[in-house]
């Protein structure tokens, strides 16, 4: 690739954007605050098209293109770590998906949040988040990786408790950032076992070191991939660190859309394909990847079934598809859980922003009961949810189609445990299809049931958006998990599968067939006979209950964890802390100051008799210890003083 990309211009020109609205926001026009907070966006896009551009002409060959800062990053001792960019196939296809989608949802922003008080703080928060998110991608070694990551952290408090002054707001911020940190100190701890047993943090250093010895498998290999799976967890919401994500919808539905789609969740499925070597050369943890992947799938989908919140519909259907990547991440099959993300950054994207116009024309009205009948009166939203629906449920020629079937098909061919992978993934494909013609039944079909009669129209900064990621959605997966495969492969490399293409076409149609199923229940529960679900929750009280509750999983933390920490923490910094250590502290030197100064009160009384009384006192003892012969009277009692030397 001929001459320089200025990769570092894809972070800083968003980074800039954040100070000029962080700092200035306040004080320039909205109109001056809309464009700087669109240009960073736009103009890093564009250097990721210009990088693209640069690669199809160049060919494959031209890849990866490193940027490295002149001065040594850090350097101490024998650690050398620079600050370097990379691109290459995974990374470059991260960057279109994180710096396009964010941008419309920059666009769909501008409406959405037009009447919002702190519109350039906003602003400011999402061209942060998109800083540190393209610097994550573009990292090429692990600590600078994790300073994105930390940072896309950073960004999500800031943006899921926008509304500060919202409890609920506000404690969803302060969740997601405590969790994360669980997951964030597994990070920590891998990247000081990278260092210990490879004495470099260098991604590609760190494959050829693998690629020298390749018959180093498990052992320490496998206590870092687990630590590095511990981070993922963490980030993309599985099993056991996925409670944040759901009540990150206290934030705007555009924040949602992007943490969602483009961002943060999709980081830790981004950082195990980036160091799938690690993986590769541990067999264990890449089964303990898919099986989590596949449990989350399957739990995430089963609470989805009784959501009425919109958004949290579409929350828990998230944690269910990055449950699909990292079954496709855990097979080995990591083109088709990376091809997963980019279509689900698609069409989640599509049924995060068309929700939220649904809430904006209802005035912020988000329970799917207190919906219905919204086709008429908002069509063209009703057609894009549509197009959403049916991606995310995998009809054919959908994205979603393409992507989730190849990861199915990815754990099918594998034999053994992965047909029981297979099959819960296609149960999974069954609930998803269920509760997603479930939530479109419920807002748009059927009659009213809401109070708002007359929904307002959304500005075109919320239209247009929808239907780029319409057609995405639709076309985005035509390219082929074979032809996206071929193209990532110098990046994550390739696995032979004993498959052939009678088979994978057999397992195509059960797919679609599942996803026919789902639909139909669904029709058959919500428009041929509306009062069955009320019917089959009043016939099945405690699987309801077990569902809407969510398993019990928060309050099951709060009572194991949460409780006892506070117990713990009220019992140290109350009693310990303040009222022993800092209390004590404070008596002893109270007493101590009033003790002395009633001493120093009688000794400078200000009375001339007591002065006399003390001068006479004084000279009195002086005069004894002078005359009386004091080593006589000590030998009488038997005691007698040595002089020194004597």
């Amino acid at each position: 690739m001929n001459g320089s990309l200025h990769l570092w211009l894809i972070p800083l020109l968003p980074f800039a954007g954040f100070l000029l609205n962080g700092i200035l926001g306040s004080r320039l026009p909205k109109w001056l605050v809309t464009t700087i907070a669109l240009l960073a966006p736009l103009a890093a896009f564009g250097v990721v098209l210009s990088a693209a551009q640069g690669f199809f002409q160049t060919g494959i060959g031209s890849l990866p293109y490193v940027e490295t800062c002149p001065s040594p990053w850090i350097n101490a001792g024998t650690l050398h770590i620079d600050f370097s960019l990379v691109l290459d196939q995974l990374s470059l296809v991260m960057l279109l998906v994180v710096t396009g989608v964010g941008l419309l949802i920059h666009v769909y922003s501008v409406g959405y949040m037009s009447d919002e008080e702190g519109y350039a703080r906003y602003f400011s928060f999402l061209n942060l988040f998109l800083f540190f998110m393209t610097l994550l991608v573009l990292a090429g070694n692990a600590l600078l990786m994790f300073v994105g990551w930390e940072g896309v952290g950073l960004a999500s408090y800031l943006l899921i408790g926008f509304y500060f002054h919202k409890d609920s707001a506000a404690n969803a911020g302060k969740k997601a950032f405590i969790v994360n940190r669980i997951g964030d100190l597994g990070f920590l701890i891998g990247m000081f076992l990278l260092l210990a047993n490879f004495g470099t943090l260098t991604f590609s250093e760190i494959g050829a070191k693998l690629g020298q010895d390749p018959g180093w498998q498990g052992g320490i290999l496998t206590v870092i991939a687990l630590c590095l799976l511990l981070g993922a967890t963490g980030k993309s919401a599985q099993l056991p660190l996925y409670i944040w994500l759901p009540d990150a919808m206290e934030g705007p539905t555009p924040v949602s859309a992007l943490i969602h789609a483009a961002t943060m969740v999709t980081a830790g499925v981004y950082m195990i394909a980036r160091t799938h070597v690690l993986f590769d050369h541990s067999p264990f943890a890449l089964g303990v990847v898919a099986v989590i992947g596949a449990a989350t799938a399957l739990f995430a989908a089963t609470i989805g079934l009784v959501q009425n919140d919109i958004k949290r519909v579409l929350a828990y259907s998230t944690i269910s598809q990055l449950g699909y990547m990292f079954l496709g991440c855990g097979v080995a099959a990591y083109s088709a859980a990376i091809f997963h993300l980019m279509t689900h950054a698609f069409f989640k994207a599509l049924l995060f922003l068309a929700a939220g116009a649904v809430i904006h024309s209802l005035g912020g009205e988000q329970d799917l009961r207190k919906m219905g009948g919204l086709w008429k009166k908002m069509p063209v939203t009703f057609a894009m949810t549509t197009v959403g629906v049916l991606a995310i449920a995998g009809f054919f020629p959908l994205a979603g189609f393409f992507s989730k079937d190849a990861i199915l098909y990815a754990a099918f061919v594998q034999g053994g445990s992965g047909l029981v992978l297979w099959f819960v993934g296609l149960l999974t494909a069954l609930l998803t299809s269920f509760y997603m013609f479930r939530l479109w039944y419920m807002a748009f079909l059927g009659k009213p049931r809401g109070e708002v009669d007359h929904p307002h129209a959304n500005p075109w900064s919320m239209a247009v958006p929808l239907v780029i990621l319409a057609l995405l959605s639709i076309c985005g997966g035509w390219i082929g998990s074979e032809r996206f495969g071929a193209f990532l492969a110098p990046s994550v490399g390739t696995r032979s599968t004993a498959g052939s293409a009678q088979l994978e076409l057999i397992l195509s149609i059960a797919a679609v067939v599942v996803a026919l199923l789902g639909w139909f229940i669904a029709d058959l529960v919500y428009r041929q006979k509306p009062a069955r679900a009320a019917e089959l929750a009043e016939a099945l009280p405690g699987s309801y209950s077990l569902l809407a509750h969510k398993y019990y999983v928060d309050e099951f933390y709060g009572a194991s964890v949460v409780k006892p920490l506070f117990a713990v923490s009220h019992y140290l910094l109350d009693w310990v802390v303040d009222k022993a250590l800092l209390g004590g502290t404070a008596w002893l030197l109270g007493g101590t100051a009033t003790y002395a100064g009633a001493i120093l009160q009688r000794w400078q009384s200000g009375n001339l008799r007591s002065y006399a009384a003390w001068l006479a006192a004084g000279a009195a003892a002086l005069l004894l210890f002078v005359v009386v012969p004091w080593a006589t009277v000590l030998a009488g009692f038997g005691i007698h003083l040595t002089m020194a030397g004597h």
